[in-house]
């Protein structure tokens, strides 16, 4: 498994970037302003993230998905270890991420790899996003955002 910024000239794996975001016109917007990684297995794309500068010092992983064949097997867990040592060597002094309230599994993988609940977007889906969102049998409404502490400012 090999882990690797997307250059420059490379189309972005939309397919995987659709699994953790359904609005293609929000994945190209962040693409254009954030930084891209992607998991290479067997000379095959089946993860990737997406790192955004939000704030000054603060940084966000604005999107993160793995293929469905390919889940299960701690990729994604080494794309958020990846995303926080990246975040930390640029300097950032906070790391936030955002999932859907019906994304049962992605809040205890965020919660276990060290983000803390932080605050609820209410309405942000509903708000954003034209077609419903329906995942684990729920209505997809809330943003639940999370954020971990990485460097202290000096």
């Amino acid at each position: 498994m090999e882990i690797k910024q997307l250059a420059v000239n490379d189309a972005a794996p939309m397919d995987l970037l659709l699994l953790a975001d359904p609005s293609q016109e929000m994945i190209l917007s962040y693409l254009r302003r954030g930084i891209c990684y992607i998991v290479k297995w067997e000379h095959e794309t089946v993860g990737v993230y997406v790192l955004l500068e939000t704030r000054p010092h603060t940084a966000e992983i604005v999107n993160i998905a793995v293929a469905a064949a390919h889940q299960g097997k701690g990729i994604g867990k080494t794309l958020i270890l990846h995303a926080i040592r990246l975040a930390k060597k640029l300097g950032y002094y906070t790391l936030e991420i955002g999932t859907g309230n019906s994304s049962i599994h992605q809040l205890a993988l965020y919660q276990k790899c060290g983000f803390r609940l932080n605050y609820i977007q209410h309405n942000y889906f509903s708000k954003h996003y034209k077609e419903k969102i329906m995942e684990n049998g729920i209505h997809c409404v809330d943003m639940i955002r999370l954020t971990m502490e990485l460097n202290e400012i000096s």
